[in-house]
């Protein structure tokens, strides 16, 4: 699960818990086939939140295949496999499987649902999935800590075959980047009845509002488009393109084996504690990031980087690094990485950004960089020197052997070793 776990709430807590030993017990069973865990954590009835049944941002489809989820896990008591796609589709009475699994990533990325780890053998053959379902979406915090692979999945919807998909992803990663220019803190837990009174209110409202992971102008531009898609029971793509799509992503795998937890609520590795990955922007230098943020945390710090100068960027950078450090002389630890880069972007938006622990990090990735730079020279400068030699004995290998001749000597021939 990612780092950084202070704040988060105690329900999350329990339910990262109950995963980790859901993991542990799915890879002791090695004889078994492919299947994923499911986890059902709530009260067992038949009724469905409201919330799920007029959310504004999800369409019939996704709400029905949402229902057909919850069902599984109650008929079964909480812990059972997730159904396959073909089971999706029949119960849901829909007649592609290409339009269970957009509706699936429909739920991902507003947070229903939660893909929070994927199973794989000693051998590094894939097994399954272990998936959350919730009873409402979850906070960006919660969702960062159990699914890793969160703003990575968010960024690749938006080249996703279908166009709804491509649109609500794009809506969420544009409320982080509204929240972010906005100074907020997009990690913050704010109270779970302000979000559903929010919720409530964009639900009730002409107008749109806030709602939970999409901002009011977002819900605008979605409520807009609304039903432009046409049908979704009708299949978007061919055969040949969702199984490309379910090979390339496991989650999207309809072996009917994935984990569910129903909840109520290009790079180079560099040889330091730094890790060198493009710049938020596209033409600029590569950032050197710290180690120690996950991948979801590099994703927001790209978004969060975008609000300051490029100049900017790198001693900022060193700055949190050097922080890290620090606790290993004594400074508190940094329990919310994300929040701290958060404080010095807005530090340098003020002009009271000085670097600071980040000087040493800076100067000894300087270093690095020239101590780089000198052994490719001498590199470079190695097979000069290397033919001068070859030059040098070939010449008196051929002085040798006129002297040989004008002694009336027999040339002798040259060894392997004397020819290379």
């Amino acid at each position: 699960m990612g780092e950084g776990s202070r704040g988060l709430r105690p329900e999350t807590h329990a339910l990262d818990a109950l995963i980790q030993a859901t993991i542990e017990r799915a890879q002791q069973d090695s004889g078994r086939t492919h299947t994923d865990t499911m986890l059902f954590m709530g009260n067992r009835h038949q009724a469905f939140p409201t919330l799920v049944v007029q959310d504004p941002v999800l369409e019939p489809v996704d709400k029905l295949v949402w229902m057909v989820i919850m069902l599984q896990a109650q008929e079964t008591g909480g812990s059972t496999a997730f159904p396959s796609y073909e089971y999706l589709a029949r119960k849901t009475n829909v007649s592609s499987t290409s339009t269970i699994s957009r509706a699936i990533a429909i739920l991902r990325a507003t947070r229903w649902l939660t893909l929070c780890a994927r199973l794989r053998e000693a051998s590094g053959r894939f097994r399954g999935n272990v998936y959350a379902l919730h009873d409402e979406p979850l906070p960006l915090v919660d969702a960062l800590h159990l699914d890793p692979d969160y703003m990575t999945f968010l960024q690749q919807s938006l080249e996703h075959h279908h166009a709804r998909v491509r649109r609500v992803a794009k809506g969420v990663l544009d409320t982080i980047d509204e929240d972010i220019q906005e100074g907020l803190d997009i990690c913050a837990h704010g109270h779970p009845l302000e979000r559903r009174l929010q919720a409530a209110e964009a639900i009730q409202q002409n107008s749109p509002q806030r709602y939970f992971a999409f901002s009011a102008k977002v819900m605008t531009r979605l409520r807009n488009v609304v039903g432009e898609d046409g049908t979704d029971h009708q299949d978007q793509n061919s055969k040949a393109e969702e199984t490309r799509l379910q090979n390339s992503n496991p989650q999207n795998s309809k072996s009917g084996s994935s984990s569910y937890i129903n909840k109520n609520k290009t790079t180079t590795t560099e040889t330091t504690d730094e890790e060198k990955i493009a710049g938020p922007l596209d033409g600029e230098p590569p950032l050197f990031y710290p180690k120690r943020l996950t991948d979801n945390q590099r994703k927001l710090a790209d978004r969060y980087l975008k609000s300051v100068s490029a100049s900017a960027r790198q001693p900022i950078l060193d700055e949190l690094e050097g922080r890290f450090r620090s606790e290993q002389k004594g400074m508190k630890p940094v329990y919310d990485e994300i929040r701290f880069l958060h404080f010095l972007c807005r530090a340098e938006n003020k002009g009271k950004f000085v670097l600071n622990l980040g000087l040493k990090v800076r100067d000894q990735r300087i270093e690095r960089e020239e101590d780089r730079v000198r052994r490719l020279k001498q590199q470079e400068q190695s097979p000069t020197e290397e033919k001068r030699r070859d030059d040098s004995r070939a010449s008196g290998q051929r002085q040798l052997a006129e002297l040989r001749k004008s002694l009336n000597m027999p040339v002798r021939p040259q060894t392997d070793d004397e020819s290379g």
